[in-house]
């Protein structure tokens, strides 16, 4: 190419109506019992923040036939969620949960049971940030995050586990922090990476109910959360990305929903990033 020929225009991949959430449903979750730990998000800004991972599974679930329990630290953002649900005709449930404390997690759980009468599939989306680096980090912090973000989803796994009907699904998330070094936040990415671990010991432990982990990888998303770590940033979810964009929260919902329903029911221990290659290139 000469100097005075311009570079061809960077492809953008559009989105599709399930990028957007405007898809309708297919019955894919028909008559299931679903638990989303994490299903809040924070807010930012109300008029322009976008939906985030936790709210766009939980409403999805709703919206593909499955009765949905809602899980959060906040209630009222819990109860946004179940809102969502139920203008659009679904069952939804508020819960308020702390995923650090083991009594809080044991009643979530049985909330959960009680009000859908069982549960076929629990997604652990939960985690919290650290600082950069090592030195930045003191222990305290660092066993703070890591009681959030690896011993709250071994609490969740611990309780669900007894009341799982056979043949149930769990879908950890992590993030593709857990495959490369970008965020620079040590703790972080240890803790997500953590999760494959535990994942497939619960894959393992399951096998014999039929009871299968998976675990998706986020890549970069456009998500109240994402907006809030990449403030200063404007390129970031553009110029390193494959397909020149970020993800949406619904692209990484409809991963979840694969792992959580019969279209993946010969599928186990088994992880996907939903990164537009960005982790794999």
């Amino acid at each position: 190419m000469s100097e005075t020929e311009s570079k061809p225009e960077r492809y953008v991949r559009p989105p599709s109506a399930e990028s957007l959430g405007e898809a309708p449903g297919r019955g894919r979750l028909k008559s299931r019992r679903i638990l989303i730990v994490g299903g809040g998000q924070r807010v930012f800004d109300a008029a322009t923040d976008p939906i985030g991972n936790g709210r766009a599974m939980s409403i999805l679930c709703a919206r593909e036939g499955a009765k949905v329990a809602v899980a959060d630290l906040n209630r009222t953002s819990a109860q946004q969620t179940v809102k969502h649900i139920t203008d659009e005709g679904g069952e939804g449930f508020a819960i308020t949960a702390d995923v650090t404390s083991e009594a809080d997690v044991t009643r979530m759980i049985e909330e959960a049971h009680r009000a859908m009468g069982g549960l076929d599939g629990m997604v652990l989306n939960i985690g919290t940030f650290g600082k950069t680096g090592l030195d930045n980090v003191s222990p305290e912090e660092w066993n703070r995050i890591y009681d959030v973000n690896v011993r709250g989803p071994m609490l969740c796994c611990r309780a669900a586990m007894p009341k799982f009907d056979n043949g149930g699904s769990v879908v950890f998330i992590s993030s593709i922090a857990a495959l490369k070094a970008g965020s620079q936040m040590a703790v972080y990415d240890s803790s997500k990476a953590a999760l494959g671990g535990l994942m497939r010991n619960i894959a393992h432990l399951g096998a014999r109910r039929g009871i299968r982990a998976n675990l998706v990888y986020p890549g970069l998303v456009d998500t109240p959360n994402g907006r809030e770590a990449g403030a200063g940033r404007p390129n970031r979810g553009k110029g390193h990305v494959p397909f020149g964009r970020q993800a949406t929260a619904w692209e990484i919902a409809y991963a979840v929903l694969f792992f959580l329903s019969d279209e993946s029911v010969y599928v186990t221990a088994q992880t996907l990033a939903v990164d537009s290659g960005l982790s794999g290139m």
